[in-house]
């Protein structure tokens, strides 16, 4: 057993944003046995009950539950930074001729070590990761995650057309390397597999009907894409489906989407399409840094969150400006104001709750991470900044529990994060 002492903030109850609760403990012990929380409350009353466990002191800073990334592409960690195309033309510059490097074996092992530390660096456990177009580098990807420890859901990208010809495949060898990838990870450890086609862009109906088969062969894998992210984009999906009644209805048609599915973006979806995926149980990760930086669009969140729909956050590297969950509250926060009264405003409490039990939710996780109750595993990330860095002169002058996760999330980056752990271990990349 070990005692974790310090202020915990977390996010226990709601399912949506808007007037989420900060459940807030300015000096609490938890006691972890086997990386799970067995019990809750204040320092001096788990102190008292177990006086001979180690404690671990956090008392300086933050303790938050570990951040969850609902959307982060694994070969795009070089190209973050690539400013000023919209989302056709970065693909083609920018993201593509990069993806496609990864076909060389030793070069996909060292952007793993990468990926995975730039994820550790921004207090990231858990994370439903965009792999690879090429099998070896997917097993680059699990290997290096399940040697940190982190929580990563991941899976081969599939597309069969609309992209340069080294990243293409066939519906066949699709189904094949995905089933053998599938039954190798999904489940082994923290692992688990998601059947990922590109986007319908690039996913014929071929390919989506091989990854169909994937899930009904291989029970419990989830399913990620891409949707609505770009006008341009979406005009041209309804070109090549014209038969599809939208953009989600490609997915719906081959039976893709349910309660273990995740969209990114849907910056541009309908009300049937949010109809459609409130119905079905599925979620969307908001993508704001990188839907800003593409010039994309303003989320509306309100619409999702009137339709039922599940949303999280995702940090979308390399279209996303970095990592840090953190930094896409931030921007979460600022696109729900620029819609005005077509946004949903948002609390220091819903930003909390978004990177982190919305994540959960989300990906399946929701009765093992996503706050620090008793019961969940201890996946923890502590926030303590610098003496004299601007967010530690906020934290010490904060007002209220509230008052500290805002300028948490107006001011913490990645050299912030002091430590994480995941099911009760300290994780480090590198």
């Amino acid at each position: 057993m070990t005692i974790f002492r310090g202020t915990v903030l977390d996010t226990p109850e709601g399912d949506a944003p808007g007037g989420i609760r900060l459940r807030a403990d300015s000096d609490a012990g938890l006691l972890v046995t086997d990386g799970t929380i067995v019990e809750r409350g204040p320092f001096a009353d788990v102190a008292a009950r177990h006086p001979h466990e180690p404690v671990v002191d956090l008392s300086d800073g933050l303790v938050l539950p570990g951040l969850v990334d609902a959307h982060v592409h694994y070969p795009q960690v070089r190209t973050i930074g690539a400013l000023g195309m919209p989302l056709l033309d970065w693909l083609e510059k920018s993201a593509l001729p990069e993806e496609a490097r990864l076909g060389e074996p030793a070069y996909a092992a060292d952007v793993a070590r990468e990926f995975v530390q730039g994820l550790v660096s921004a207090g990231t456990t858990t994370a439903l990761v965009f792999g690879s177009h090429f099998a070896p580098a997917v097993e680059s990807l699990f290997d290096e995650a399940a040697r940190v420890g982190l929580r990563v859901t991941s899976g081969l990208v599939v597309s069969d057309r609309a992209l340069p010809a080294p990243l293409l495949t066939t519906a066949e060898r699709a189904h094949a390397e995905s089933l053998a990838l599938a039954q190798r990870w999904h489940g082994r450890g923290r692992l688990r597999y998601a059947v990922t086609p590109r986007f319908s862009l690039s996913a014929s109906e071929a390919v989506l009907a091989s990854c169909a088969a994937v899930m009904t062969e291989v029970p419990g894998v989830w399913f990620t894409t891409h949707a609505n992210e770009n006008v341009v984009e979406v005009d041209e999906v309804a070109r090549l489906f014209p038969n599809a009644r939208d953009y989600v209805d490609t997915y719906d048609h081959h039976g893709l989407l349910g309660p273990r599915s995740v969209l990114a973006h849907n910056v541009h979806a309908t009300a049937p399409e949010l109809a459609m995926l409130g119905s079905r149980g599925a979620s969307v990760a908001h993508c704001p840094t990188s839907n800003s930086a593409l010039g994309s669009g303003l989320f509306p969140l309100r619409a999702h969150v009137e339709h039922g729909v599940r949303v999280a956050v995702g940090s979308d590297v390399g279209a996303g400006t970095g990592f840090s969950l953190f930094k896409e509250g931030l921007q979460a926060y600022f696109v729900q104001q620029l819609l005005g009264a077509r946004g949903l405003p948002l609390t220091a409490p819903d930003l909390l709750h978004l990177v982190t039990r919305a994540g959960a939710l989300a990906l399946g996780l929701g009765e093992t991470v996503g706050d620090l109750g008793v019961g969940k595993a201890f996946d923890a990330v502590w926030v303590r900044p610098l003496p004299g860095d601007p967010l530690e002169v906020g934290l010490r002058h904060a007002s209220s529990a509230e008052d500290a996760v805002a300028k948490t999330f107006a001011l913490a980056c990645s050299p912030d994060v002091a430590g994480v752990w995941v099911a009760g271990d300290r994780v480090k990349a590198g």
